[in-house]
Order: structure tokens, then C-alpha cells, then sequence
């Protein structure tokens, strides 16, 4: 037995020796609910109707919203998706795991000995000022997921869509998932249309085709149903994953001529509004296959995204900018928890959480005691939602040592109540905002309050320090390139 699975079935043995003295059995069934969390790609914060869009479509979803708790101040663990991913599946930040920038598939490194091995040390080009740490293909084994916390608890447990954290040693079914739909090394699927392949990356391989044409997220929806409906007897833990609503921007033509005749907004793209479509059909879909098996009141639905919307696909706006970006368009998403006879329906939150927190909440909620020889990143979030208390928070914090695009430069952030500090590796060395008076980061204090800076870069500092966070380096091979405008 490895160590890690010692240390699982050491924690699940404690939390059910600590069940057992406290409980009936009746009562231990009934605090063993059925965990379902719906991870989008890429979903905007104001993506959807019960989060102020006026033009895209999410009845199912704003209903879940209606239903349970919307957090208002709800954050990705980073810009882009991978680091996001294993931030949910461990509750600790990225920079402990060494992924802190997207992984590249397989079919996107070079062909060499190297692709397939742990990258160590720094990479740059002459024209870049720093050297970046190499980000991991993988995130390891040695890392305890939801669904190895829940797998030893005696739940079912089922990944369904994107993975994207590492190749096939890595894939789900090697993290404590039964069963692994979909899920593969691919940060994007080939295509959204059956068999899924496109020339270059080919088919994903670990989704069979079935129906020639049939839409991906249609295909998603429907594994989990069968997922939900074959193990309806016992606890279950369902990831589902979309691949949607991340690029390549491919949708059901009907749909998309329904919003080719709509009057946009400053959102407008009708192909990402019909993907958007598919994927609240999708969740319509799940949330009645509860219904109809009773599952409803022993069900607790996270619903979120890895990252703010692509630039390319829709606008954040009041939020800055977007994925990839380290204003709030960037790593700001929707949250929506529905738990029938724990979270009072339609309530807001406003309070900060960010995506470590899911790990101790899924654990809490299913009485499993989380791993004692790691740090855990994230709070539970079982006060807001009982609404018993705060989380007493002192800050969040974000660490990106990559370039990413011609504008994004390394960067770190950290968020203490209303503050927020960005602080760049390169170029300008700081911005402070103040989110409660200005969500749209238009007005940089950094000038007019350097003692706040000074505050919270201390934090951020500190922080980096304990976490042991990989920096960008100067390069010494820093070679400017020449202003074609000077002769």
C-alpha cells in the first residue's frame, strides 16, 4: 500500500470511528449526501442570467441559483485552467503543487525524451527579461483528491469531461475515480462534434465514439445521467467536467440561429451563447434525474468555472479584462451551491472563497476527515452555508511566474477584505484597488497609498516564502529588441 492510500484510509477509518461514537446509523446515512460538482471551462462570471447577462439563456442554472447559495465574491485559484483543476481536486493552492501555468498535451511538446519527463529548472527566450519556472505535465500522485477522500469513505465515484492534468499515469481512474468519461491530457476537446478527433490531435481517448454528429456536451450530460441513475442506492461523487464552453467555438446550428436573431449586448457572439445554451440544457437534464429518483434533498450541487471568460468569446464587463489576466475578469467566476435542507434558497453571499475551499467542504459535508500531513489551502465552507458563522479569512493569493499572450508578464496577487494588490515581475511593479469602490480596477492607488502596498506586499512575500513558490529569475542572455523606429 502506498503511503498516500495509508494516510486516506487512516483519515476516512478516524472520521467513521468519530461517526460511529456520535450517530445513529440512521443518521450517519443521512449525513452521507450525494457530492455533484459541475466545473465549466472557461465560463465568464457574468456568463449567465442569474449573473447579469441580458443576452446569454441559463434558465436551469439561474434555478439552482433560486434554489441555493450565489456567491457573489467567488474566485478561480488561477487565471487558466490546470492550476484551477488541481486546486479543487486537493484544496491547496497551486504554487504547492507545481502547476501553476495550463499543461501542455502530449501532442503539443516536442518530440523529444524530455516531453515526457518532470521539467526541472527555468525556461526563456533572449527577447524576455526573466526566466520562468518550467511548469509540471502532471500533477502527482502523491497529491489526495476528493475523490480518493471519497472513494475510502465508501462512496462511487465518476470524472466525467476535461482532466487536464497530466497524460495517462495521471489520468483520473490513477486519482481516485471509478470511472474516468472523457478525461485525458487534453486542455481542449478536438472537436464538440461526434468523433470528437481532429487532425493533429486526433480523437480523445478515453470517450468512444458513439453517435456521428451527436454534440459533446449533450454526450456529457447524458454519461452522467446513466452515472446517477446506476448508482442511485449509494453515496456517489460525480465531477462533471464540461469541456464547454472552452474554444474551439463550435455549437448546434439551431441554437446558434436563435441568437443570430437576438439583439446583443456588449455580449455577442452567438456560436459561445449556444454553447452556453447546451451546457444549462446539460445541467437541466442532471437536476431533473435527481427529481426523478429522490436524489434531490440528498444531493449537494457545486456549480463553478476554472478561470474568467476568454476574451476572444465574450466580455466580463464590469470586470476587467479576462482569462489569463490578473484583474478580476480574469480570475473572478460564478459559484452556485444548492443543498436542499441546509442552504436556505435564493441567498447571496458575499464573502470571499476561491477553489481550494471545496476539498474541506466536501469532506466536511460527507463526514471524512481530510489528510493530516499537508497543508490544506482551503476553509469549508459549511458556516457560510449553514450560516453559522465567517470563515475568518485574512486573505487570498495567486502566483503566475509565466508569461502568457504579449501583455501578461509574471505576476502574484493577494486580496485582503476590500484590497487588492497585483504585483508584477516585470514593468510596473505594482496596482492597488479598491474593489468595494471600484469592481472594475479603472483607479490604481498604488501612488496615493504606499503604505497599503507596502502592507500587502509583506503578505504576499510572506506568503510566497511559506508556500515555497517557484520565482521568475533575471536573465542573463536578456537581449532587447532594437526599436525599428530608431535609424
Amino acid at each position: 500500500m502506498r503511503r498516500r492510500d495509508f494516510l486516506v484510509n487512516l483519515g476516512a477509518g478516524a472520521a467513521s470511528v468519530f461517526l460511529g461514537g456520535c450517530m445513529t446509523a440512521a443518521k450517519k446515512k443521512a449525513a452521507r449526501p450525494n457530492i455533484l460538482i459541475i466545473h465549466i471551462d472557461d465560463l465568464g462570471w457574468t456568463d449567465l442570467s442569474c449573473f447579469g447577462s441580458k443576452y446569454y439563456e441559463t434558465p436551469n442554472i439561474d434555478r439552482l441559483a433560486k434554489q441555493g447559495m450565489k456567491f457573489t465574491n467567488a474566485y478561480a485559484a488561477c487565471a487558466v485552467c490546470s492550476p484551477t483543476r488541481g486546486a479543487l481536486m486537493t484544496g491547496r493552492y497551486p504554487v504547492r503543487l507545481g502547476v501553476t501555468d495550463w499543461i501542455r498535451s502530449q501532442f503539443m511538446r516536442p518530440k523529444t525524451p524530455e516531453a515526457h519527463k518532470k521539467p526541472t529548472g527555468y525556461e526563456g527566450g533572449k527577447d524576455k527579461k526573466l526566466l520562468c519556472p518550467k511548469n509540471a505535465y502532471w500533477m502527482e500522485l502523491d497529491e489526495i483528491t476528493i475523490a480518493e477522500m471519497l472513494k475510502k469513505a465508501g462512496y462511487r465515484t465518476c470524472h466525467i469531461g476535461k482532466w487536464h492534468l497530466g497524460d495517462e499515469k495521471w489520468f483520473p481512474d490513477k486519482q481516485g475515480f471509478d470511472y474516468n468519461i472523457g478525461g485525458c491530457d487534453f486542455g481542449q476537446p478536438p472537436c464538440y462534434f461526434d468523433p470528437y478527433y481532429r487532425k493533429g490531435q486526433g480523437d480523445i481517448p478515453t470517450l468512444k465514439a458513439r453517435r456521428k454528429g451527436e454534440y459533446l456536451t449533450d454526450r456529457e450530460s447524458d454519461e452522467a445521467v446513466n452515472f446517477i441513475t446506476n448508482h442511485k442506492d449509494k453515496p456517489f461523487f460525480l465531477y462533471l467536467a464540461n469541456y464547454a464552453v472552452h474554444a474551439p467555438l463550435q455549437a448546434k446550428e439551431e441554437i446558434t440561429k436563435k441568437y443570430q436573431q437576438k439583439r446583443p449586448t456588449n455580449q455577442n457572439n452567438p456560436i459561445y451563447a449556444a454553447m452556453i445554451q447546451s451546457v444549462d440544457e446539460g445541467v437541466g437534464k442532471v437536476v431533473r434525474t435527481l427529481k426523478k429518483l429522490n436524489l434531490t434533498n440528498k444531493t449537494i450541487i457545486i456549480f463553478t468555472s476554472d478561470n474568467g471568460g476568454f476574451l476572444k468569446a465574450t466580455d466580463n464587463a464590469p470586470l476587467r479584462l479576462g482569462k489569463g489576466y490578473p484583474y478580476e475578469g480574469g480570475i473572478r467566476v460564478p459559484l452556485i451551491v444548492r443543498w436542499p435542507g441546509v442552504v436556505k434558497p435564493g441567498t447571496v453571499c458575499k464573502e470571499l472563497v476561491i477553489s481550494v475551499d471545496y476539498f474541506p467542504t466536501v469532506c466536511q459535508a460527507a463526514g471524512v476527515a481530510g489528510p493530516k500531513d499537508r497543508d490544506i489551502d482551503g476553509k469549508s465552507l459549511m458556516p457560510l452555508l449553514k450560516h453559522t458563522g465567517s470563515l475568518k479569512r485574512d486573505a487570498l493569493y495567486w502566483h503566475f511566474p509565466h508569461y502568457r499572450s504579449k501583455d501578461i508578464v509574471p505576476y502574484s496577487i493577494i486580496r485582503s477584505g476590500n484590497w487588492k494588490l497585483i504585483k508584477r515581475y516585470e514593468g510596473k511593479k505594482f496596482e492597488l484597488f479598491n474593489l468595494k469602490n471600484d469592481l472594475s480596477e479603472k483607479n490604481d492607488l498604488s501612488a496615493k497609498r504606499p503604505g497599503k502596498v507596502r502592507e500587502l506586499n509583506r503578505k504576499l512575500v510572506a506568503w510566497l516564502k511559506q508556500t515555497k513558490a517557484k520565482m521568475p529569475i533575471k536573465n542573463p542572455e536578456y537581449q532587447p529588441k532594437k526599436d525599428a523606429s530608431v535609424k
